[in-house]
């Protein structure tokens, strides 16, 4: 009787064709997860020219409109260059704290807190010096009424200085992918080794929305905190609505917002929309104007979310 016998080099070649099948595989697997990401690159990087939605007339230095749905930049005007962020900067001091605190975390404003933001007239929520307020209160108070002293005393809750703090800041930013993004501080004050752009702020903005918390304080008109000097309540409103014409986007509603404001920065604005169904965010920065002027800010965001074509 004969007995057939395999030859080894029939094995080594079956193996040979496995290798070169896995190989072929992974190539193919590679090329589309690198065409994919090239793809949503391109989106956050295409020439303003390329435009779906004009950004002609805006009084803002930079501008970007994104489709939250698809991730698709709209409109962009110079969304790649350096600008001061001022009080969007409160945006990832809130989004860090979101994260890593307890809400019901009890933070004491130290005394020392103070006397800088005293100095360089940042704007305050109204606790006091020595003030005991849950996290929950202070992340209000950072967004609604801009409160400087609720950034600094959530950054000591977190990281246990506010230097310490704007290092954390730019590990996220690196995290998250902002690449011309540099914190020095976690409220905006005018530094200038703080800085970003409009791109990467609509990144942070489109990430920190995706937290349910967060998203509830960005859409959040009033509030009202309670803290150990204000047993009967510190009630805060957004910067955004005290401006009337927050109300009159005709296409939609603008569910909430961030405002910011320094002389080197101009007037800057976060805001998120509803449009047809579909939620959309934008940046706006380096508005000329401040405080005392027409709301050139805003007036960009109602055209550019106005320009909106609904399907």
């Amino acid at each position: 009787m004969s007995h057939q016998t395999h030859s080894p080099k029939r094995k080594l070649s079956g193996k040979r064709v496995l290798a070169g099948c896995a190989i072929l595989l992974t190539s193919v697997l590679i090329i589309a997860g690198a065409a994919y990401f090239l793809t949503r690159w391109l989106a956050f990087t295409w020439e303003d020219k390329n435009n779906l939605i004009s950004s002609d007339g805006l009084y803002s230095h930079s501008a970007l409109l994104l489709d939250r749905q698809t991730g698709q930049v709209l409109s962009r005007k110079n969304g790649d260059q350096s600008i001061y962020p001022a009080s969007l900067t409160k945006l990832m001091t809130v989004y860090l704290a979101v994260k890593e605190l307890d809400p019901q975390q009890v933070i004491t404003l130290d005394e020392p807190i103070f006397p800088p933001l005293y100095a360089q007239q940042a704007s305050l929520a109204g606790f006091e010096p020595g003030e005991r307020v849950s996290a929950l209160d202070l992340m209000y108070g950072a967004l609604l009424p801009s409160g400087a002293e609720c950034c600094v005393g959530l950054a000591q809750a977190m990281a246990g200085s506010e230097t310490a703090f704007a290092e954390q800041m730019n590990r996220e930013a690196k995290n998250l992918g902002m690449k011309h993004t540099h914190f020095v501080n976690s409220t905006g004050l005018q530094d200038k080794d703080h800085y970003s752009t409009a791109e990467d702020l609509a990144l942070l903005l489109d990430t920190a929305l995706e937290e349910p918390l967060f998203y509830q304080i960005f859409t959040t008109h009033s509030y009202t905190a309670t803290g150990s000097f204000h047993p009967f309540g510190l009630t805060f409103t957004g910067t955004l609505w005290e401006l009337p014409e927050a109300e009159s986007l005709k296409n939609g509603i603008i569910l909430g917002g961030k405002t910011g404001y320094t002389q080197e920065a101009g007037l800057c604005l976060a805001s998120l929309a509803e449009v047809g169904g579909r939620e959309y965010l934008l940046i706006t920065a380096g508005a000329k104007g401040d405080h005392s002027t027409p709301p050139y800010h805003l007036y960009d965001a109602l055209t550019l979310y106005g320009r909106i074509q609904i399907s």
